[in-house]
């Protein structure tokens, strides 16, 4: 991979903290919802419910395809990715351990209400492995993006 583009992808991993998830069900519609996310390069973890749809459907089929962008003035200079990917259940206790911290970190105005970190009986967290990266940088020309095999 090209060390500047990726450079562009984790300024955007850093710069954005919500990404849209598409998990698919077990009758084989495709479902998107949106999550928080953290980061560690290009690994990406979020949390969810471990009664949800979401985690139903990661356990039905690991695949997933995600976006994360923000909205943009003008059209020209809309940046986002696009990644398809693998999410696995972190069930490690250790790994938890490491993982969860970095998700509350990039919700700093959590801690002005002194929220306790959730219990893990509570929560289902995921790390996504990305297989392919799409950069979208419409200042490079209406549409514009560069695939990036991982």
């Amino acid at each position: 991979m090209d060390e500047s583009l990726k450079k562009q992808i984790l300024k955007l991993l850093d710069e954005n903290r919500v990404m849209s998830l598409a998990t698919l069900r077990p009758d084989g519609w495709p479902q998107a919802t949106t999550v928080g996310f953290s980061h560690e390069g290009l690994t990406l973890y979020f949390l969810c419910g471990p009664g949800s749809q979401k985690a139903a459907n990661l356990a039905y089929d690991d695949r997933v395809s995600l976006t994360i962008d923000k909205d943009s003035l003008q059209v020209m200079q809309i940046t986002g990715l696009s990644m398809a990917g693998h999410a696995q259940r972190i069930t490690d206790p250790a790994e938890v351990a490491r993982v969860l911290p970095l998700i509350m970190q990039r919700y700093p105005e959590q801690q002005e209400f002194n929220l306790p970190m959730p219990k893990l009986e509570d929560i289902a967290l995921y790390r996504v492995t990305p297989t392919v990266i799409s950069v979208l940088d419409y200042s490079k020309g209406f549409g514009h993006a560069e695939l990036v095999k991982c």
